[in-house]
Formats: structure tokens, sequence, C-alpha cells
């Protein structure tokens, strides 16, 4: 018997309609001739909790820390006893068996883990699907690999369980432990991922709050030229008091100028027309499409990611969701234009854009050598009734075909020009833009573009025909909505102070992965640290306080960003893991000696607005004041227990 052990029940069921001949369902499995097919519910299995290695951890206590399994140890989850059952049932009678988790890390580790957890010492192989259609698992189903070509990618997700168990059990123990001596009664989370995307709101938080507005000033004029007019801008010279982007810090200069341009005439003494050719967008991952889906429709990262499983899912309308990359298989290329007109021709929009597409272009997106386990997000080539959907699902899905359909449309071709005028002496600059070919542009924007600047000539005349002081302050950075906070975790180095670290990390190399991103959010919105405002994610008191308190390593994203290449490395290049857990376990321990409840009681109170002494001045206070007494004043009062929690 061949046994397929599939990651969930839709993709169980997709296999099953994959395979030839009639399919019955019995007690957890799908069956078809000698072929059996059962499934994981997500995680059947989770990293034991600390008491599993010592019953002495269930007491929360500082002295055990760091706790540092030697053997590790799995559970079954709470519902999944009943699932684990009949899979062990079934390989008992398997003769071998198939790995069908999701094509990705952590879906080699989800099947993975059951097999091995359950003793199988048979062989494996591998089913990778990233479309549930019955054409493309048919395909999958006839290019079956061995499993061992992904014991890599297994070892990478292993060693992330591990390092997320480790980071999040002791260091969540040390702060809530310390937090209870500084008087807060509550459970303080710290995790590999979710502190350091707090500390980048925070952080973006505190610049908002501390920011001091400057006021700087503009001039502008609107000229005439022989064939039309335009409005430029003044340039002021290093004798006027400039800041360092060259604004004006005081109105007078600008002031006096107005008053003697106009009806001045001056000059067109430089000229720069350059065009520009731009292509379309590459299709979607999943973290480019929570961007868009945010600024388009207001949706968070969570109700997008949520969106797109059930159009992979229940609707099989696109091709597996949960992807980091943004290119197409050279071998989809060719069957592209039939796909794309199933999937569009029963929705006027997409009908509209699939008439403008020119399969006969080859757009950079077709590219084998960046896709990997999984590909961009395309439609699957089922015909989409978008008003049977939920409106936000048929948006959604609008956004996936027409990044795909805008890989077959020309370029957008513009011409930018440049003008420097010379009026009274002084400089004055104007920009302008000409679409010569719009290209895919029309397919992601309606809005008018500002207009071109008029026919110009080096050397022609202008006139000033009014002029205008603008009164302005600098403006602080905007706060991190769910469609920033998704960009600023995917393009991480812009947020590290260290250059060589810098340097060091690569574009696609961020905070989480594309299956975590939204969870994160969505994490630290449940644990009270964020709150959303609006459209705008803001940290709360709790949340502030809990960065202040935490050494500065484990608030900001360098060392969460190296980790992930790091695990990039086992998963793509066979590193061994055992140094990563080696290196992460040092790091661990210099963390765990930066728990400190006064540090933690200052943080709290200040994040409450009140005032307190900085820590080591309430040291200095408190010795001096036991000095004087001679001796203890007093016994601590002991924090009250509580129950153990991760």
């Amino acid at each position: 018997m061949r046994l397929i052990i599939a990651e969930k029940p839709s993709l169980a069921r997709a296999i099953a309609e994959g395979l030839t001949g009639s399919v019955r369902r019995d007690e957890g499995a799908l069956y078809a001739g000698d072929t059996v097919i059962t499934w994981c519910l997500g995680h059947l299995l989770e990293q034991a909790p600390p008491d599993a290695y010592d019953p002495a951890y269930k007491q929360w206590r500082l002295d055990h820390l760091p706790i540092l399994p030697a053997q590790w140890k799995l559970t079954p989850r709470p519902k999944a006893r009943g699932q684990l059952a009949v899979i062990r049932r079934l390989l008992k009678q398997a003769g071998e068996v198939v790995h069908a988790g999701d094509p990705d890390r952590e879906g080699q580790l989800l099947v993975q883990e059951v097999i091995e957890h359950l003793g199988w010492k048979g062989p494996v192989s591998r089913l990778l699907i990233s479309d549930l259609n019955r054409p493309a698992v048919q395909r999958a189903l006839a290019r079956i690999e061995d499993n061992a070509r992904y014991q890599p990618l297994y070892r990478a997700a292993e060693s992330r369980a591990r390092a997320d168990w480790l980071y999040g059990i002791n260091l969540t123990r040390a702060w809530t432990l310390t937090g209870r001596q500084a008087g807060h009664d509550g459970v303080l989370s710290v995790g590999r991922v979710q502190t350091p995307v707090l500390g980048l709101v925070v952080r973006r938080d505190a610049e908002i709050r501390d920011f001091i507005p400057r006021p700087f000033f503009t001039l502008w004029v609107d000229l005439a030229v022989p064939h039309g007019q335009l409005r430029a801008w003044w340039q002021p010279g290093e004798q006027h008091p400039l800041d360092d982007q060259g604004r004006l810090l005081t109105r007078e200069p600008a002031a006096a100028l107005a008053e003697r341009l106009p009806g001045a005439e001056g000059e067109l003494t430089a000229l720069e027309s350059r065009d520009k050719r731009q292509a379309a967008p590459l299709p979607y991952s999943l973290s480019a499409l929570q961007v868009d889906a945010a600024r388009r429709f207001g949706l968070s990262a969570k109700a997008v990611l949520d969106i797109c499983q059930r159009l992979y899912e229940r609707h099989k309308l696109i091709t597996y969701p949960r992807s980091d990359c943004r290119y197409l298989p050279q071998d989809h290329l060719s069957s592209a234009r039939a796909t794309l007109e199933r999937a569009c021709q029963a929705d006027a929009t997409l009908a509209q854009w699939l008439a403008g597409a020119d399969f006969s272009l080859r757009s950079r997106a077709w590219n084998d050598k960046q896709v990997g386990a999984h590909h961009a997000l395309a439609p699957t080539g089922k015909p989409a009734e978008l008003s049977r959907l939920e409106k936000a699902e048929a948006d959604v899905f609008r956004l996936i075909a027409r990044n795909v359909l805008a890989q077959f449309y020309p370029p957008l071709v513009t011409r930018e020009v440049k003008a420097e005028f010379m009026i009274l002496g002084e400089r004055f600059r104007a920009r302008g833009q000409e679409i010569l070919a719009p290209g895919w542009k029309p397919l992601f924007t309606t809005r008018d573009e500002a207009p071109p600047l008029p026919p110009l000539s080096e050397g022609e005349r202008c006139r000033v025909e009014q002029t205008g002081v603008e009164d302005r302050e600098t403006r602080p950075p905007e706060p991190f909505t769910d469609a920033s906070l998704i960009k600023a975790m995917m393009n991480i180095a812009r947020y590290v102070d260290e250059p060589a670290v810098r340097r060091t990390l690569r574009d696609s190399d961020g905070l989480g992965t594309e299956a975590t991103r939204a969870g994160i959010i969505e994490t630290l919105l449940q644990r009270g640290y964020l709150v959303r405002q609006g459209k705008t994610l803001r940290a709360t008191r709790l949340g502030s306080a809990l960065i202040a308190s935490l050494p500065e390593a484990a608030t900001r994203p360098e060392r969460t960003a190296l980790w992930e290449q790091r695990l990039a490395a086992i998963a793509e290049q066979g590193d061994d893991p055992t140094a990563f857990v080696a290196a992460l376990i040092e790091d661990l321990r210099h963390l765990l000696s930066g728990a400190d409840a006064e540090r933690l009681r200052h943080s709290l109170a200040s994040a409450r607005g009140e005032e307190t002494a900085p820590p080591g001045e309430a040291t200095r206070r408190r010795r001096s004041t036991t000095s004087r007494r001679g001796g203890n004043a007093g016994t601590r009062r002991r924090p009250p227990r509580r129950r153990s929690s991760t």
C-alpha cells in the first residue's frame, strides 16, 4: 500500500481527485485503489513544554534559566491524538510513504516530524503541489521525488522551531519573573521575531513623539514660456540659511525676492530630457500582495492571508499562496494564455485587461533560476465567477490576476524633463513627466498624471507671471500600518544601523517568513503590545515598556535577520545546524544576564507617565537608606506564584 500524508484535508481531497478510479472515505483517510491518502490538521506535534524535561521546570524560577534540552522531545497537540492514531495505524500497513506537505520550510517540517515521531523506517517520497486543480495535481503526481532531497529544508525548519522554543521559553520566563519583582502582574512574552518587530514600532512611535517640527520656506514662480506656462521653484544659494537638505530656514530672503520677481524676465539655461522604459511589476509574493492589498483596500495582513487560503483551498482559483517568490517557471509560459483566458473570461474588468494582452511578449518574470520550492501567486485557470465571491476575495483575486496579465503588456515609456531658469541672477527649477507609451500602467491606476512641461528649448526666454512664498514645516515619519510594517519586515536591512551587517543582508532577507508575518502582527495585537488606531499600528504603554526593559540587541532586527540567513544556508547549502544552535545559546546566555527588575520597574513607570529615578540612581538610594538604618530595612515581599505559561 502507498500512503500519502497531506498537510491538510483540502490537499488530501485534491490529491484523491487527481488519482484514477473511485475514491471512498473511511476513518480519517481516503482510499483510491492501492493508494491511501490521509492528512495532518496543521501541526499535529509541538515542542514539549519545559516540565517534560524536568518536572521542576513546571514552576517558573530564575535559577532554572537557561533551560537547554539535551534530547529534544515533541508532544501531540491537544486535539491531534485522534488523527495521529489514524496515521500510526496506516503506517503499519504501508509499504511506501509519500510526504505531501506544502512546498515550503514549514510544510516540510509539519509532515516529516510526524513520520519520524511515529517511527517509520521505510522509504519516503516527496510530492510537491502548489495548485489544487486536477490537471496540476496529476502533473505533480507524475513527478514524485525522493524526500531525501529535502532533508536540508527539514533540518532548517527543525532548527527554527528549536531556536524559537529556546528563545521564547527562556526570555519570556526571565522577563515575566523580573516583571513580578517590578510589580507587573502578567506574562511578558519575548520572541525571536515578534520582539524586534515590536521594537520597530516602538522606535517609530518615539521618533514621532519626540519630533520637533522645523519651519522652512519655498518660493515658486509661474512662468510664461513661448509654448505655454509652467511652475518653477527657487533654488537658494549657500549664502542663505539652509538645512542639510537645502531647505530655506528663514522667510525674509524668499519674501524679498518675491517682491522683485513679478514681470521679471529670464532665460532657460539648462534643459535635460531622458526617456525611461519601465517593465511591469512582477507577479506577487504573499508579502508584496499584503502590502498592495492593505494600501488599496485597507485589508490587514492576516485578512489577506486568510483570503488567499480560501482562494487556494476552497475556490481553487490561485496557486499556493504562502510564497516568497515573485517569478514564474518557464514551462508555465506556453500555457499562460489558455490559463488566463479561462480565469478572466467571467469578469468584465479582467476580460478588458485580457483583451489588451499581447501573448507574444515575454517578461523577466519567467525565470527558472529565481524559482525555488514555490513560485509567484498566479491564477490556476479555473473560471473565476467573481460575483459569487466575497468582495474582498474578488478584489484580491483581481490583483493577483492583474499582475500576471501585466507580464503580457509592453513597458511604460515616459519622458522626464528637467529645466533650469535664471531670473534676476537666481536659479529656478522645474520638472515634468510625459507618458509616451502607457504600456501596463492603465491596469494599475486610473489617476491622471501630473501635466507635462510645455515644449522647451534651451536659451528661450521666460517671464514671471505670478509668484508665492509658502510656509512649510518638516514632518515626522508616518506611523506604521499593516502595509508599511510588512514592507519593513521584508526589507529589514533598511532598519539596520551597523554598515557591515547591512551589507551582508540580501534584499530577500527579512523578519519572519511569508507564512508568519501576518500572524506576528496579530500576536502583538492580541498580547496588548500593539493597538490599531484606524489604519495605523501603534505601540501600547506595555509594549513600549517591554522594549525599554530589554537589552537593545533583543529588540533590534540584526540578530534575527542574520539567523534567517543561517537558516537559509542550512536549507539551501546543507550547513550544519549544530553551529547555529550553539551560537544561539551563547547569545541567549548574554541576553538573560540583562534581566533587571529595577530597569523594568523604571520602564513600566515611565510608560505610565510617572517620574522615577534612573535605575542606577535608585539602586544607590536604596543602598544609602539601608546603610543609614544599619542593615536590611525589611523583607522583600515575595511575588505571587503563577501558573506556568509560555
